[in-house]
């Protein structure tokens, strides 16, 4: 075993403590930090130029080239490089089956102000989303229809948590994400280029062939109580997809998901 790296032996570790405290929304808040687990998704984020601030390493992991670079990457960026046993990661991660290997990254800026809404021609809004499983699809979606990424509105679940970052696949580090309440955001998008459009009932019109516009910010709303009317009314366009059967409406992300990629190809047809 290298030198450089710490090993912990005992749950009762501060160091350990402090680890599994990151799984809590106020403790990630007030540490500015979060976790990620798993080899690929943190590949992912060194791809991106994310290195953890401290990476933990189980003691029964296989070697694995991608590993050993991102061990690397943390010593180069001064990180910390961890070992402890699978027991002890999970209780850091929270998980029976962890992964061998999680890390510590410092939360990204979420302000507004961070986004160039010229740098992508679809962004997803998401209002009021309570869902940790359904905030991450929609970064993951985001990133499979090449968003520029997530603003999240009003009260909505904590897109740095472990639930959230696990099912966004890694796109937490390809997407930008902001939050704001719904006045600091309207204000926002008026003061430059940005259509809004969300799907709807009230005047809408098919989703397919409605007249989209780059850029473009696809909003959906809370999974049961959907947009505030205030909220709609204030779209650019509002527009309704099928429902064929029994159920009234789609899950948000699903919905996202949908238009998102009717967007997309609206625009591509548009600027071929």
């Amino acid at each position: 075993m290298p030198d450089h790296r710490r090993v912990i032996t005992g749950f009762s570790n501060p160091t350990v403590k402090a680890l599994r405290a990151l799984r809590e929304k106020k403790h990630r808040k007030a540490a500015g930090k979060f976790l990620a687990e798993g080899l690929r998704l943190l590949t992912d984020a060194r791809e991106c130029g994310h290195v953890p601030e401290t990476l933990v390493l189980a003691s029964t992991r296989d070697p694995h080239p991608l590993l050993a670079e991102l061990e690397a990457s943390v010593e180069a960026a001064g990180g910390e490089v961890i070992e402890t046993s699978p027991d002890i990661l999970s209780k850091i991660t929270g998980k029976d089956n962890p992964q061998a290997v999680a890390g510590v990254f410092a939360e990204f800026d979420t302000s507004l102000a961070s986004l160039d809404r010229s740098g992508a021609d679809i962004w997803l809004v998401a209002q009021a989303l309570r869902d940790p499983g359904n905030l991450g699809t929609m970064l993951r979606t985001g990133d499979a229809i090449g968003a520029g990424g997530l603003i999240l509105i009003d009260d909505c679940a904590d897109p740095f948590s472990v639930e959230a970052v696990r099912a966004s696949m890694g796109a937490v580090f390809t997407q930008k994400i902001a939050r704001a309440e719904w006045p600091e955001f309207e204000a926002w998008l008026r003061t430059g280029p940005g259509q809004l459009v969300a799907a709807s009932l009230r005047d809408a019109q098919p989703f397919r062939g409605a007249p989209y516009a780059a850029p473009c910010f696809v909003m959906v709303g809370n999974e049961s109580r959907g947009l505030p009317e205030e909220y709609e009314l204030a779209c650019d366009l509002r527009v309704t997809m099928p429902m064929k059967g029994r159920a009234d409406s789609l899950n948000a992300a699903v919905a996202a998901a949908v238009l998102g990629y009717e967007v997309l190809a609206a625009l591509d047809t548009a600027s071929a």
